[in-house]
């Protein structure tokens, strides 16, 4: 759902008062503009992912949940799932696939000699974002709650930013010819709800995350694992977080 920046920035630090008429302007569903109707206040939270790689099967859950919520276009992808295939020779080269997204799961490996896991990959929501500092227009921006949005409004469709993003996270919509890529279901989480491949994940793999919540397990989280995040050579201080990840992943 496009979140307009030019909102966000004036509104910043205020509490936010969705009407009937604002929740549809985020394309909320009309039986959900009740609810929609509670405070929230950008100041007050700090978004992250935390995920599990132990814990996810490849199901292909998330990526239908993500196509079907954010309407995302056939063989795009806001957030995938790639399977790993790891030996001791292979290390360094690992086998890496993701048919489709791995929206529809994965056909069972036929290695018995070789560690097989699998990394949901999505925007990493940078907190020093390289895809921000290049965009031209300001159309990509991080939100004072931390969330990399973009403004399609004022988005040229340069790929400036799909370039720089070192996830490869971004997309050209050929619909809009405007940049894509997960935005934390922003439309959700504003209104008190988790994100929609969380909230279809069968094992809790994925997790949403407030930083700035004292009481949000993430903090727990944080101090019992060994996390790590993708590309750190990169320092985008990244704040989707991983336990377990293999050192064979890229």
């Amino acid at each position: 759902m496009p979140i307009t920046r030019r909102k966000l920035l004036r509104e910043a630090g205020k509490f936010i008062l969705l009407t009937p008429g604002a929740a549809a302007g985020l394309g909320v569903a009309t039986g959900q503009a009740a609810a929609a109707t509670e405070k929230y206040k950008m100041a007050d939270h700090w978004w992250a992912m935390t995920i599990d790689i132990d814990k996810c099967i490849g199901c292909g859950n998330c990526v239908r949940a993500c196509q079907q919520e954010n309407g995302v276009p056939d063989g795009y992808f806001r957030t995938w799932v790639e399977r790993y295939t790891v030996t001791g020779t292979e290390h360094e080269h690992p086998k890496v696939e993701s048919p489709k997204g791995g929206i529809g799961g994965f056909p069972p490996s036929k290695r018995t000699d070789a560690k097989t896991f699998y990394v949901p990959k999505m925007c990493n929501q940078c907190w020093d974002s390289p895809c921000t500092q290049v965009c031209p227009v300001g159309a990509t921006f991080v939100s004072p709650d931390g969330v990399v949005l973009v403004d399609e409004k004022y988005c040229l469709g340069c790929r400036y930013c799909v370039q720089a993003c070192p996830y490869g996270c971004r997309y050209i919509d050929p619909r809009k010819q405007t940049v894509d890529k997960c935005n934390l279901c922003y439309h959700r989480i504003t209104k008190g709800l988790t994100t929609a491949c969380c909230e279809a994940c069968p094992t809790g793999s994925r997790t949403l995350a407030d930083l700035k919540n004292p009481k949000d397990p993430v903090h727990e989280f944080l101090r019992k694992n060994k996390v790590q995040v993708l590309k750190p050579h990169m320092a985008t201080r990244s704040k989707t977080f991983y336990k377990g990840l293999d050192g064979a992943v890229r």
